[in-house]
């Protein structure tokens, strides 16, 4: 039976009850649907807020669906009657982690993004998270700045998220006075005790550096930071036989398309939920990608299979010619990304697939088989999307065109 864990979890200023497990789509559904639970990108699990009722509904969405692990969470209740800890979940330690000595006096002289600090209390900046009114020009700021540069939506979100997490963590100590020191004190925290992976914290480097160099104009803040080592893994791709299982193991049309589609356009998740009905020029037969990442458009090639597959979606379905292909809950909405991924890990529950992989798989996936079959690593690169030929060229590192004609010199020995 398949296992969840509950675990008291602090999350944007209120206490709640993490739930943890492995990637299943039906437990997904249940506790969406009858629990209401929501997806915490930044805690990478599922949560609803820490009351009686939640876990009651919890409790019976997951009733002989799941065994329930539940120890973290009881002792932490038990613990919170006796009052032997405090009546919130502790979050990350104070500034005392970057800094045994507190900041007494401003290191740097005060910005002009400070002026305007106000005085009183706290004040919701972002996500209902409170910070002390000495950092509550920041994240005002920094959305402001990010947005006249036209940064993407998921961009300024990330960034945002990021810099309140420091933010939450310094309390009373204002940001503006930190120094290069401070701050790599902070990122060894961040390593160290929370243990955030190498793309976390290369994006909460990236959100610090675009408010001290470019809000607060410090040119060159962060040349004394070094930025973590990332880790070389090679893309996770399916086989031909794991699309074929997939696809059939989809039985919603609209579902089985937007998988088909991702795979035979090699296209981003994002890409495939945001993708119109007017992009699909079946005279020519191309698809055009609006505004992808980096803000660029691009050609691929719409399949004839796909073409007779979206023919009956459209006839069954009837999109809006004007509006999105795939159409979300709300009048006008795509379908969001989350659920796009909810769809292709119930279709790996159902085939029997336990390879990891997200929709993003199938991108990796395209690609890989296209340099199977020989085609021009440039041409791919085009058809992807991507600026340097070096991204295309870590699919070389996956594909067994070359490999297939190497013999292994264990195959040469006699143990006849």
């Amino acid at each position: 039976m398949k296992k969840v864990i509950l675990k008291p979890l602090h999350h944007r200023n209120q206490e709640c009850i993490g739930i943890y497990f492995d990637n299943y789509g039906t437990i997904n559904t249940l506790i969406r649907k009858q629990a209401n639970a929501k997806w915490s990108q930044s805690n990478k699990c599922w949560y609803v807020p820490l009351s009686k009722e939640n876990y009651n509904k919890l409790f019976f969405a997951l009733k002989g669906k799941a065994e329930i692990e539940k120890s973290e969470l009881h002792s932490y209740l038990a613990d919170k009657k006796k009052n032997v800890i405090k009546k919130e979940i502790p979050s990350s330690a104070s500034l005392q982690a970057i800094n045994k000595t507190t900041i007494k006096k401003p290191l740097i002289k005060q910005s002009p993004a400070s002026i305007h600090q106000p005085v009183k209390k706290s004040v919701v900046l972002y996500k209902n998270v409170r910070i002390h009114p000495v950092n509550a020009h920041i994240i005002p700021a920094t959305e402001q700045h990010l947005k006249l540069k036209a940064y993407s939506p998921s961009t300024i979100k990330t960034y945002l998220i990021e810099l309140t997490q420091l933010l939450l963590l310094l309390k009373n100590i204002p940001a503006d006075d930190l120094t290069p020191e401070h701050l790599k004190r902070y990122l060894v925290h961040c390593y160290e005790k929370l243990k955030l992976s190498e793309n976390t914290l290369h994006s909460r480097i990236n959100a610090m550096k675009f408010y001290y160099e470019q809000v607060l104009r410090r040119e060159k803040f962060f040349w004394e930071i070094p930025r973590p080592k990332k880790q070389l893994q090679l893309p996770r791709f399916f086989s031909q036989n794991d699309i074929v299982a997939l696809i059939k193991a989809t039985g919603n049309i609209k579902h089985k398309i937007m998988l088909m589609l991702a795979y035979s356009a090699g296209l981003r998740v994002s890409e495939v939920v945001a993708m119109k009905t007017r992009n699909m020029d079946e005279s020519r037969m191309t698809i055009l990608i609006e505004q992808a990442k980096g803000k660029k458009d691009r050609m691929v090639t719409l399949s004839p299979v796909l073409l007779v597959m979206l023919r009956e979606y459209i006839k069954e379905y009837k999109p809006d010619p004007k509006g999105y292909l795939f159409a979300g809950q709300g009048e006008g909405e795509p379908y969001s990304t989350r659920s796009m991924q909810l769809v292709l890990a119930t279709a790996k529950e159902k085939a029997g697939i336990l390879k990891p992989g997200s929709v993003h798989a199938l991108r990796h996936s395209f690609a890989t088989h296209l340099l199977d079959k020989g085609t021009d690593v440039t041409i791919i690169m085009k058809l992807l999307g991507h600026n340097d030929i070096k991204t295309t060229l870590r699919y070389l590192h996956v594909t067994n065109r070359d490999m297939l004609q190497i013999i292994s010199p264990l195959d040469d020995l006699k143990l006849e």
